[in-house]
């Protein structure tokens, strides 16, 4: 057994009598498969495949692949844009991938000791990386308390959004589907939509700024509430729970992908809208903003630098086939983008068809595409409180998937850091109602007048593209030069009984790390401090706050590795060698054996 090629250099002058055959001869009574089915046992394991490829498609398959990678395809050339898309996916997407799902496999821990067990000088990444769930899912299950708000006023005679005849619309709110035919109706210069009132006045009642948070909007309190509840009972068995209910969390949102898919394309102005959807531009592609849009697209869609996919794949037996698991999971992802682009603007066209306007001018991204523009057609539709009803339950089951499976690993993360303290079961469930509860009260101060503007410094800088994009170049760098890409591969090998895509390992080595690095200076020289709505300026100590958010995780990684040097013993060379030195209880793969 020999110790990764990269350190060698660094650990061959040693004073200290290190023998790392030795070390692994005495510390492996068993085969690994042994060791890691041993270990699996005491931590709990999916009971059978469908639940581990649930889970994740649940995790990776959310809200950008419906309400973002379509706005981001007509943005950027249409169909042209698949391009630097592919291109990022092969790159960056699907090694990423592979690194997290196998490592959470191959070591049987989540996200914190993972990286402890292969290289503890880059234990900081796990940290980081739980940091950046923790604020995501204290700020991501606000969109589905809004998401069930609209489901719940979805069930009336008269969807709410659709007239302005309720008593928080304006003088200035004007039906527009029904002035078109009036050729004697001068529209007010300032007039706005009934739906776009519903969504600012009576859900959000939203403040003139971030000073003014105002009062707590109670309704909106207690739908986010519920949504809690649902994430706790879905989290708190473990994964015993959490397999079970991916099988109908996971599953559901495609039925009513399909149903709107059918719908729209059925509607009049359908056609125009698929053809604005995917008309190439092949201009676009010499825009470096659009290889950036490209490549945050992967890094969001697919889940990739903040563990989950390490947490998920920790509980599959020794012997899965992660290889084949990744490449379905992210020709899945992709897929349900570009399909869910053909149900999105199928239905914008209609509306830009009755309303005799541009598709330029209908089309939105994020919570403006899901609460305002999508309402709006719906509410032009025969029979519009069944596709209210359908399209905000796909909204709500696509965020929830994400939101507990997020938390899961983060529950992961620290049982596995604190292993004997967890081993009652309800040590684990209490702990779990202590950080739900602590998120719920910190997102009441989104659910008030002004909660939206917090929210945004929230999905702005809480889990920022940059700070993925740095975990990313960190993991690779650990795996391919510390740790050793080719001890991962062979790491897979042994898992999987054949040898991969060989190009995989010079992807964590050259490839990921290179393309990774140029986009992250890329993003620092376009970099732009957030505006509300493109016009409003933060205070200084919104900005300070924002930055709090994307430094307390990043800052995690050196300053681990300035504890982790300043608490060991011995040189700085051998201090190094130590720390990265992969963990004497790791499995053992089929050649380390043959050596023995």
């Amino acid at each position: 057994m020999q110790m990764p090629k990269n350190i060698l250099p660094l650990c061959s002058d040693m004073a200290v009598n290190f023998d790392p055959e030795m070390q692994f001869k005495l510390s492996y009574p068993e085969s690994g498969r042994d060791n890691a089915k041993l270990q699996s046992q005491e931590r709990g394991q999916w009971s059978s495949k469908v639940e581990f490829l649930l889970a994740v498609a649940g995790q990776i398959i959310g809200l950008g692949n419906v309400w973002r990678f379509p706005y981001l395809c007509y943005k950027n050339g249409g169909g042209v844009f698949f391009i630097p898309y592919v291109v990022f996916l092969i790159a960056c997407g699907i090694p990423l991938f592979l690194l997290e799902t196998s490592l959470g496999q191959y070591t049987s821990q989540g996200s914190i000791t993972c990286w402890r067990k292969i290289c503890p000088l880059f234990e900081g990444l796990g940290y980081g990386n739980q940091v950046v769930v923790l604020y995501s899912s204290i700020y991501y299950i606000i969109i589905l308390a809004w998401a069930f708000f609209y489901l719940f006023s979805s069930f009336s005679a008269e969807l709410p959004w659709a007239s302005c005849s309720n008593q928080w619309n304006t003088e200035t709110c004007v039906e527009f589907d029904r002035v078109y035919n009036l050729s004697n109706f001068s529209i007010p210069q300032n007039a706005t939509s009934p739906v776009k009132e519903f969504w600012e006045r009576r859900v959000l009642n939203i403040t003139g700024n971030v000073n003014e948070l105002g009062s707590v909007r109670w309704e909106l309190a207690l739908c986010l509430l519920l949504a809690w509840i649902i994430c706790y009972f879905c989290v708190w068995k473990g994964v015993k729970s959490t397999g079970k209910v991916v099988y109908f969390t996971a599953t559901f949102p495609y039925v009513m992908l399909v149903v709107l898919l059918v719908r729209g394309l059925t509607l009049p102005g359908a056609v125009n809208g698929i053809i604005f959807y995917l008309y190439p531009d092949p201009t676009r592609l010499a825009d470096p903003q659009v290889w950036m849009d490209a490549g945050t697209q992967i890094f969001y869609s697919y889940a990739l630098c903040i563990g989950c996919l390490t947490a998920l794949g920790s509980y599959n037996k020794y012997n899965n086939n992660c290889y084949k698991d990744c490449v379905y999971l992210c020709l899945l992802n992709s897929g349900t983008s570009f399909v869910a682009g053909f149900a999105i603007f199928s239905v914008l066209g209609f509306m830009a068809y009755e309303q005799r306007t541009d598709i330029s001018t209908v089309a939105e991204s994020g919570p403006g595409l899901a609460f305002i523009a999508y309402p709006k057609a719906v509410a032009m539709m025969p029979v519009p409180q069944l596709w209210a009803v359908c399209f905000f339950l796909m909204i709500i089951l696509l965020g929830l998937d994400s939101e507990f499976v997020g938390l899961e690993s983060l529950m992961t993360a620290i049982t596995d850091m604190y292993p004997s303290f967890f081993l009652l079961g309800h040590r684990r469930k209490l702990f779990l109602l202590l950080i739900c509860a602590v998120s719920f009260f910190i997102g009441l101060v989104m659910v008030t007048e002004g909660g939206l503007y917090i929210f945004q410094l929230f999905d702005y800088y809480a889990c920022s593209g940059m700070t993925l994009l740095l975990f990313a170049i960190l993991q690779s760098v650990c795996v391919g030069w510390v740790y050793g890409s080719h001890r991962l591969y062979e790491n897979i090998v042994d898992m999987i009984g054949y040898r991969p895509w060989t190009i995989t390992q010079y992807c964590w080595k050259y490839i990921t790390p290179a393309v990774c690095t140029a986009t992250f200076i890329f993003s620092l020289v376009k970099f732009t401090p957030l505006k509300f709505n493109n016009t409003y300026d933060y205070p200084w100590w919104g900005y300070a706050i924002g930055w709090w958010f994307t430094l307390s995780s990043t800052l995690l990684v050196p300053l681990w590795m300035v504890y982790a040097l300043l608490t060991s013993s011995g040189s700085l060379k051998q201090r190094l060698c130590v720390l990265c030195t992969p963990s004497s209880d790791l499995p053992l793969t089929i050649r380390q054996r043959e050596m023995l």
